[in-house]
Formats: C-alpha cells, sequence, structure tokens
C-alpha cells in the first residue's frame, strides 16, 4: 500500500505538535513540505520517496519511533544546570514553573498577579518566586527569582510583589513542614470565598478536601506584619485557606502535592457555584459518608496521597509534550 500525501503530512503536522519550531522545506513527490527538521530523524527510518510500505507491518515501528524522537526531544529541551546551582534546586524550579503553566492551562491566571512559591532545598529561610511583571506562560525554571524571608533578592533580574512576598513568607515561616504554596484568584474561589456558608459538603471532591480546609479573615494590609502572622496562625495544620472576599491558598511538602489540593478544591468550588446558581434545593452528602471521605482525604504527615503523586505525573508529562520550554 503506497502511502498518500496527506497520511505524510498530517504525520509531520502531528509530529510537529512536539517538536521544536526549527522548520525547513522538503520535497516529498515533488511536493514541497515544511516541517520540523527533528522530523528528519524519522524520514531517514522511513524514507518516503517513491517508497512501497506495507502499512499494516510498519505502523508499530513507525509509532515507536515517533515515541522515541519526542523523548529524544524531551530531554534536548532542558537547560544546562547552573554550575553554581544545586541538582535539587534546579528540579524545584523546574516542578515550580511547570506549575506556572498549568495555572494557564486549567484557567486560573489572574494576569500577571499571584503568586505560586517553592523553599529553596537546603536553605530554610529562601524561596524561589514569578517575576513581578511576567504573565505565567513565559515563567521558565530560570527565570524564577530566588527571595530570603527578609525581602533581599539573592538572585534574578526582576522585582518580586510585595503582597506574593508578605502571603507566601508567611506559610513558610509558620509552618517548616511544607515547602510549597500556591494562592489562586480564580472566579470560583473568590466566589466561596465571599459566601458565609464557606465550603459545602455536596461533591465527594469536596467532602475530600474538607478536613484540609481552614479560613481567613481579609484584611486591606495585606502586606502588613500582624496580616501575615494571622495568616499563620489562622492556616494551623490545614494544607488549603479559603481567604474569605480574596481567594484560595494550597500548600504542600512538594509541588505536586499542593497543586493537586488546589485543583481538588477548585472544582469543588465550581460545582457549588452552579449548584447554587440552579436554583434548585441541594442534596448535600449524608454526614457518615461526607466524615468517612474527609478523613481519606485528609494530609498525612507520615505520606503524601499515590493520587497526587500520580496525577502530578500525569500534568508534568501534558507540560513535557505541549509546553517543554518551561525547563530552560
Amino acid at each position: 500500500m503506497r502511502l498518500s500525501w496527506f497520511v505524510v503530512n498530517d504525520l509531520f503536522k502531528k509530529c510537529g505538535q512536539f517538536m521544536w519550531r526549527w522548520y525547513s522545506r522538503v520535497n516529498w513527490r515533488g511536493r514541497a513540505i515544511q516541517i520540523p527538521c527533528r522530523v528528519r530523524v524519522i524520514a531517514q527510518v522511513f524514507p518516503f520517496h517513491g517508497t512501497e510500505l506495507n502499512w499494516r507491518e510498519r505502523t508499530v515501528s513507525l509509532r515507536a519511533n515517533i515515541h522515541l524522537s519526542r523523548e529524544s526531544l524531551m530531554s534536548e529541551v532542558i537547560a544546562e544546570i547552573p554550575s553554581e546551582m544545586s541538582k535539587e534546586e534546579w528540579n524545584v524550579r523546574c516542578e515550580l514553573a511547570a506549575c506556572y503553566r498549568l495555572f494557564v492551562r486549567y484557567g486560573w491566571t489572574d494576569l500577571i498577579f499571584t503568586h505560586l512559591t517553592a523553599r529553596v532545598p537546603g536553605s530554610n529561610d529562601q524561596y524561589l518566586i514569578n517575576p513581578y511583571g511576567l504573565l505565567f506562560d513565559e515563567i521558565t525554571a530560570s527565570s524564577l527569582i530566588k527571595v530570603d524571608f527578609d525581602g533581599n533578592v539573592i538572585e534574578g533580574d526582576h522585582p518580586y510583589n510585595d503582597a506574593g512576598h508578605a502571603i507566601h513568607t508567611a506559610v513558610l515561616k509558620s509552618r517548616p513542614d511544607v515547602n510549597v504554596a500556591l494562592h489562586s484568584h480564580t472566579r470560583a474561589g473568590m466566589t466561596i470565598s465571599t459566601m458565609k456558608c464557606g465550603l459545602l459538603p455536596l461533591t465527594q471532591q469536596a467532602c475530600e478536601m474538607m478536613g484540609n480546609v481552614c479560613y481567613h479573615e481579609y484584611d486591606v494590609a495585606v502586606a502588613a506584619e500582624e496580616e501575615c502572622e494571622r495568616i499563620g496562625r489562622d492556616l494551623g495544620d490545614k494544607h488549603l485557606m479559603i481567604m474569605n472576599n480574596h481567594g484560595l491558598l494550597s500548600c504542600g511538602r512538594n509541588v505536586g502535592e499542593a497543586f493537586y489540593l488546589l485543583y481538588t478544591l477548585e472544582n469543588a468550588c465550581k460545582v457549588q457555584v452552579d449548584a447554587m446558581a440552579s436554583g434548585q434545593a441541594l442534596h448535600t452528602t449524608k454526614e457518615s459518608a461526607a466524615t468517612m471521605i474527609s478523613n481519606y482525604g485528609r494530609v498525612r504527615p507520615e505520606q503524601q496521597s499515590r493520587s497526587s503523586e500520580l496525577a502530578w505525573e500525569a500534568v508534568r508529562r501534558w507540560c513535557d509534550a505541549n509546553v517543554p520550554d518551561y525547563k530552560t
């Protein structure tokens, strides 16, 4: 069976979704096709110029080579680790940069506002934060700035947001057991933050997060030292905070754990907003079931949940396939 021009062109387009954007033109059956240069790796294995290919026999091999080419490319997109930086810090930078890109994917951004931070490995009083002024889809591992708890920029060419520094240092100072804090201003999260009823046990996800949630009364002087101390006190031993009239906050031992908690809470908030807007009588989860699910979802100090680990691995694969430059 002879491969049609349409089959090859479609193949090149699909490869282009995960290949770096370096293009060249090749001729196939007299047609000029613009493709990423690295597709030539596949073309060398399967020369298309007038070659008869048995599609059934070669499909598995072709797919395998596409996969190998993609994996090879992903390894090349990683920037060289700076000589003065530890491997542990670089890994945390890559994780945090991936989380910024995931905020974009799930629609959690608020222009250049809100912040995601991670403690610098080996430095209890230093953390990584986004450069103030960059959109989240511009954030990369190397562009994150390093700041100490006193507000001194240790590494980076951009300023940080004062409110972000105040909120996140309040969390990291008060909770030595956590290394990551994520803060969002999503529509659903802010809506729930205005409701006196707070988060309701309407869904499995809401019940799963109930035992992790605390509340904080908003104060306009968010950068004030007293306000930051209140954030730390209100957080207590919880991992999720609904900041009244403000937004959501999550914290965790690593980026994956904090992301999973915020993702689940955000979904619960969305459903509650939709359900309450419907005007229908609401059916809440019966108390015994809600308590059981809440106990199941409670963050345990001895280990991270397997669900959050698997979920984070999955979304990291999405980042590798679609926005690989986050690792630069």
